[in-house]
């Protein structure tokens, strides 16, 4: 119980998210990986988005997990239920994706469609192919190259003014796009920076 409450008192980030049902293996797929290809995660089902213990029928929702994680993740993400009950004996579900060494993980969105999510804050968000590039060579080659007087440079520009576009960082450190997005994608990725993608053009901010 105390486990169930402390999950759900901080509310849902980028390590934590809330479901009171799992309906579609294909859509859950997304959140599953976006876990795994960032820094792992739980999801909480049975819960609602405002926090409200709604409860479930767990081998239901074991198998529509298991589907999503081994049909429509490639490669498959390994997943690890615990259930868990409130003081009325409803049952949650606790289902713990950790941050993946095989990274990226792609999900099926229709027939010969395979496409990355990621997580950031507390949503799941579709990433660009130069992202999944960044991961590949996160996974494969178990580092990226270091560009540390442009990390120094970013971090002291948003500790001064607290946002930068992609345009802003290009202009900051003299970089080309294809750099200057390689760069934000792997200091998201290692937590240093946050994305915001809900405006008409996506800025950073200090995590």
């Amino acid at each position: 119980m105390k486990e169930l409450q402390l999950l759900i008192s901080g509310g849902e980030s980028d390590t934590l998210d809330f479901k009171k049902r799992i309906r579609q293996a294909d859509r859950i797929a997304r959140t599953v990986a976006s876990f795994a290809n960032t820094r792992g995660g739980i999801i909480l089902v049975g819960v609602m988005d405002n926090g409200e213990i709604s409860g479930i029928d767990p081998e239901e929702e074991k198998h529509t997990l298991e589907q999503a994680a081994n049909l429509y993740c490639k490669p498959p993400v390994k997943v690890f239920f615990k259930e868990l009950e409130d003081e009325d004996g409803k049952t949650v579900l606790k289902v713990v994706i950790p941050e993946s060494a095989e990274k990226p993980h792609l999900v099926k969105i229709n027939e010969g469609d395979w496409r990355i999510y990621l997580r950031v804050k507390d949503e799941t968000v579709q990433k660009s192919q130069m992202a999944e590039k960044v991961l590949k060579n996160e996974a494969t080659e178990k580092m990226l190259p270091v560009f540390d007087e442009q990390e120094i440079a970013l971090l002291d520009f948003l500790k001064q003014y607290q946002r930068i576009t992609q345009k802003q960082f290009m202009k900051l450190v003299n970089v080309s796009q294809r750099q200057a997005y390689h760069i934000l994608v792997r200091m998201v990725l290692q937590g240093s920076i946050r994305l915001h993608n809900k405006e008409k053009e996506d800025y950073y901010t200090l995590r």
